[in-house]
């Protein structure tokens, strides 16, 4: 038989009341076992008109104020949390049968940040940042090819590649986040963080 927490929840529950703390160790449990991507999310935003949309990012940073990921800001999702900054994420990881819902508002990161992690990434990576009209019509490949091909020409030391300033981060600062642990028959737990001035109150959510 399981051994439960104080709140007669799965011990993977644990007793934090920080659930950014409790985030960290389910992603770390998460990078033991997930193959591919456990920083994988999917993203949902929404436009100045209320319409919907979701996508998968890659979480690249977490600290005290939030879940940092990073993108073009040309991009649809920028423009949505540019008009709406209110977004929400989820991680699933399936072989753990685990779920964490976030939300709250998103804000973009500073350049100091944004440099950071730009100057991490491979230089390709880094070229395709550049050469890329995220989310616009393609009309041929090749003409996405050759404008690679022409920035590796312009900046052909990697080491002098500056960022683009269309290309930054967004970092969501949460006012919920839900951790959910999957049953066989459905009996799912679910715990849930509320923020409330600033203090975090705990609630056990029916599956």
């Amino acid at each position: 038989m399981n051994q439960k927490n104080s709140l007669n929840l799965d011990s993977c529950f644990m007793d934090l009341d920080d659930p950014l703390k409790l985030f960290k160790i389910w992603m770390s449990e998460a990078e033991k076992n997930e193959i591919n991507d456990p920083n994988a999310l999917s993203l949902a935003t929404s436009n100045k008109n209320n319409e919907p949309s979701v996508r998968m990012v890659l979480l690249k940073g977490i600290s005290e104020k939030g879940f940092v990921f990073y993108t073009n800001l040309n991009s649809p999702k920028s423009y949505d949390l540019k008009e709406n900054n209110k977004a929400a994420m989820c991680f699933h990881w399936k072989s753990l049968q685990r779920q964490i819902r976030i939300s709250g508002s998103v804000n973009q990161v500073d350049d100091k940040a944004a440099d950071l992690y730009f100057n991490s990434r491979p230089y390709e990576s880094r070229i395709g940042a550049w050469a890329s009209n995220q989310s616009k019509i393609m009309k041929k490949r090749d003409d996405f090819l050759k404008k690679i091909e022409e920035f590796k020409i312009k900046y052909n030391d990697e080491k002098k590649l500056p960022r683009p300033q269309h290309w930054s981060g967004w970092c969501l600062t949460p006012s919920e986040i839900e951790f959910w642990l999957g049953d066989k028959y459905r009996i799912h737990e679910r715990l849930k963080y509320k923020k409330v001035l600033n203090n975090w109150n705990k609630e056990i959510l029916y599956p």
